[in-house]
C-alpha cells in the first residue's frame, strides 16, 4: 500500500479572543494549512521540486517548518539545550534540500512532535519574557516570546503561499 499524506480537519482562525489566543490560534491555523497542502500526496509527490531552479518541495517544507519550530520556541524562547534538526555543515539548508532519502511519514510524526513540544515550551512563558540572540558579529538581539509568535504566523504564511504553488503544478488543487 502506497504512504499518502494524511488528510487534516484543520482548525479555523480565531475571531475573538485574548492576545494569546489569538496569536496561537492563528499559528495553529497556518500549522494545520500547510499539513492540509499536504494531504493525500504521495511520497514521491511531496519530494517534488516545485519548477527549476527552484528544489523546493512539500516535504522541504513540513521539514523547514518543524526545524524553525524547534529553533524559535525550544532553542531560543525557552533556552533548550538542544541542536537543530538537520543541522550539518555540508549544508546549512539540509532541512529544505535533503529530501531524496527522508522518510515521509517519519518527517510528518517529526513535525507533530515539534509542534506539541513548541507549545508545551511556549506554554510556560509568558508573551513578555525576553531572551537574547546572538548574531555573527558577536551582537545580540533582544526578543519577546510575542515577537515569536508573530514571526511564526509570517513564516507559516510565506511559506503556505509556496505549499500552494507547489502543489498545485503537482496535481492541479488550488484553494485554501
Amino acid at each position: 500500500m502506497t504512504w499518502r499524506a494524511p488528510e487534516i480537519d484543520r482548525s479555523h482562525e480565531p475571531y475573538v479572543g485574548d492576545e494569546r489566543t489569538m496569536l496561537e490560534g492563528w499559528l495553529d491555523y497556518h500549522r494545520d494549512t500547510l499539513l492540509h497542502k499536504c494531504a493525500g500526496l504521495t511520497a514521491e509527490q511531496l519530494r517534488t521540486a516545485s519548477v527549476e531552479p527552484s528544489s523546493l518541495t512539500l516535504l522541504g517544507l513540513v521539514r523547514h517548518l518543524a526545524d524553525v519550530e524547534r529553533w524559535w520556541f525550544r532553542i531560543r524562547a525557552a533556552g533548550e539545550d538542544i541542536r537543530g534538526l538537520y543541522d550539518g555543515d555540508e549544508d546549512p539548508d539540509a532541512d529544505l534540500n535533503a529530501v531524496a532519502d527522508a522518510d515521509p511519514a517519519e518527517t510528518f510524526a517529526v513535525f507533530r512532535a515539534e509542534v506539541e513540544a513548541a507549545r508545551k515550551a511556549a506554554a510556560g512563558l509568558s508573551l513578555d519574557h525576553t531572551f537574547r540572540r546572538p548574531r555573527r558579529d558577536g551582537t545580540a538581539d533582544e526578543m519577546n516570546v510575542r515577537w515569536v509568535y508573530v514571526h511564526m504566523i509570517e513564516e507559516y504564511a510565506r511559506h503556505n503561499g509556496h505549499a500552494d504553488l507547489i502543489r498545485e503544478r503537482i496535481d492541479g488543487v488550488t484553494g485554501d
